[in-house]
């Protein structure tokens, strides 16, 4: 049994929330979010909490029990304040642009990158072009799609040109030069006599 999910999830004082039909419904100041509970899982909103509680005999979902309440959780989370993630852009001439509600990328490839921004998502870019902020309410969709963007050009070890998560640490790898220096004359080098 999961011990964070035995934790209630608080409610702020602008969220409201109820439970219908085995959905929760979360409103806040920043719109509105449902999660359809897994069956066996059974949620109850009681004094300003919504308490998390495996249903009689369903013993078996346990492990579904502390993903429920931590997506309730992120619910209360994302209708009071956005849930964010960064990404870099690094490359020559890598940029992009966003163009209404489309994002449009220059990667390296002969054709520019066009992505349709989902709603409930806000995009946008610094003014170098080179860093793109993914902001909304729900984190699964935020994080989904920050992925999806991050797998068009993921970061290559050598340069470390792509895109990549903000903060994230790219191992890098030694060139074929810096691991054949010292070789001597190396494979098409033999001296003529």
């Amino acid at each position: 049994m999961s011990r964070i999910g035995k934790k209630p999830v608080a409610l702020p004082e602008k969220v409201k929330a109820r439970v219908e039909n085995g959905k929760v419904l979360v409103e806040g100041p920043l719109g509105k979010l449902s999660y359809s509970l897994p069956d066996g899982i059974n949620a109850e909103v009681k004094d300003a909490n919504i308490n998390i509680s495996i249903a009689q005999g369903a013993a078996d979902k346990s492990a579904l029990f502390g993903t429920a309440r931590a997506r309730v959780n992120n619910m209360v989370s994302g209708v009071t304040k956005e849930f964010e993630k960064v990404l870099e852009i690094s490359g020559v001439g890598f940029k992009g642009a966003v163009e209404g509600n489309r994002v449009s990328m220059q990667l390296g490839f002969s054709h520019p990158v066009i992505l349709d921004i989902p709603a409930g998502i806000k995009m946008s870019f610094d003014p170098k072009q080179v860093v793109l902020t993914i902001k909304g309410i729900d984190r699964e969709a935020v994080g989904n799609l920050a992925a999806q963007i991050k797998r068009i050009k993921p970061p290559e070890p050598y340069k470390g040109t792509g895109i990549k998560y903000q903060g994230e640490h790219i191992i890098r790898k030694a060139g074929k030069t810096a691991a054949g220096a010292g070789a001597g004359a190396g494979a098409g080098g033999a001296a003529k006599k």
